[in-house]
């Protein structure tokens, strides 16, 4: 309510942020991972321009089948599934850390993908559970604010890493470590008190949700995520590829692009939850949304090398800063017995359609285009998808996830 000071995080909720917010460094630290080495892939494995595409693309096709992990989650519970990615995301780095071949890694990093969503888009299910609606959209946005430092430490160490005995496998090594610490530690984590206290759980087919009163929604935001991740996933996968070939600027001086735009996007990113609570999903969304077309724009046509760090620092901020947004509208317009199955629909099956094609468009025309070009023009879907927003979805600030389902 305004005026009304909200009441501070108990014990348990300040672990909880804290837990929660795991997933999400190593998401952005996996996304910076692949795109820092694909230089040095391209060389080992003599891969053209169209390979790179393919590569990536074919990751992330585990985040579609992310889908299953997600969904299981209004059946088995939030708690259990969380576990089951944290364990099989370490197996999977560790494979890609082995791997022989590029066939090889393609396939260790999509199920390491299909771990990471799945742990992550859980994570945000139950932050949206958890925590009160006056701090919802301030929850979200830290927890999408640690993927920025995780991008910060991949930006930062990759270079150094990289060219020691291991190579580029040792990219995929350090995060084994950490994430065995937090599966230890999360073992204390409890179900969340609304998916322990529905008197229903969703009904076992598949089809049942998207054939249901909610498929409008779900196709609403799921092509708002798939516009919004053919640019993101695009813009930060190839600009080293873009700096090193295109421009021809040595591996060093993009690393250090990249660790200065990640350095400056950090303290605005952890800012954008509170610009949703306090000025609501739809200006806060617009904001977010400009600065990411700003940046992406900018990031690949500028010449400037000052001016193209600025704008991958604002590219890198919008592409962080649009996921809160989508992240609230996602589990705020679903009631609790569907929300795990409504994400899994939108985020993973449908919404990641962007996430898999986008790379795979970029990649096959940089070879007609280059990659400046290429990435550039996926801007239009950030465009379309803020317009589709600001069109189809309602206000949901400070509300209750019981009164935001049924708007």
């Amino acid at each position: 309510m305004p005026g009304v000071r909200p009441l501070p995080f108990t014990p348990y909720q300040r672990r909880l942020l804290a837990f929660l917010s795991v997933a999400t460094f190593f998401e952005g630290y996996d996304f910076y991972a692949l795109a820092q080495v694909l230089p040095r892939l391209r060389e080992e494995f003599k891969l053209d321009e169209g390979d790179a595409g393919n590569l990536i693309a074919f990751a992330n096709l585990g985040t579609v089948a992310a889908f299953v992990l997600v969904r299981a989650s209004d059946r088995i519970g939030r708690r259990g599934v969380l576990q089951i990615t944290i364990l099989g995301y370490c197996a999977a780095s560790l494979a890609s850390a082995a791997a022989p071949s590029i066939e090889v890694l393609a396939v260790c990093q999509f199920f390491a993908r299909l771990f990471l969503i799945g742990e992550w888009g859980v994570a945000m299910v139950i932050a949206a559970e958890e925590f009160p609606a006056e701090r919802r959209g301030l929850v979200l946005g830290l927890i999408q604010g640690a993927s920025a430092l995780g991008a910060v430490l991949c930006a930062a160490i990759v270079p150094a890493i990289a060219g020691g005995s291991f190579g580029w496998r040792a990219v995929f090594l350090v995060s084994v470590v950490p994430l065995l610490l937090i599966a230890v530690l999360r073992r204390s984590m409890r179900e969340t008190e609304r998916f322990a206290a529905a008197s229903a759980r969703a009904g076992s087919s598949m089809m049942r949700l998207i054939r249901g009163p909610y498929r409008s929604r779900i196709l609403e935001l799921a092509l708002a995520w798939s516009l919004t991740y053919a640019c993101t996933q695009a813009g930060v996968t190839f600009f080293k590829e873009f700096a090193v070939h295109e421009r021809h600027l040595d591996e060093s001086t993009v690393g250090g692009m990249l660790a200065i735009a990640a350095v400056l996007a950090l303290p605005p990113l952890f800012l954008t939850g509170r610009v949703l609570d306090r000025f609501g999903r739809k200006v806060g969304g617009f904001l977010m949304y400009a600065a990411l077309i700003v940046g992406v724009v900018g990031a690949y046509t500028a010449t400037d090398l000052r001016v193209q760090t600025l704008a991958l620092a604002l590219g890198v901020f919008g592409s962080s800063a649009v996921l809160p947004v989508l992240n609230a509208y996602t589990t705020e317009r679903f009631p609790t017995e569907v929300r795990g199955d409504a994400y899994a629909w939108t985020n993973n099956l449908l919404g990641r359609t962007g996430y898999v094609l986008g790379p795979l468009f970029v990649g096959h025309a940089a070879q007609v285009t280059g990659w400046g070009s290429a990435v550039a023009v996926t801007v239009i879907g950030p465009v379309l998808a803020i317009a589709l927003l600001l069109w189809r979805m309602p206000e949901t600030r400070g509300l209750e996830l019981e009164e935001t389902a049924r708007l």
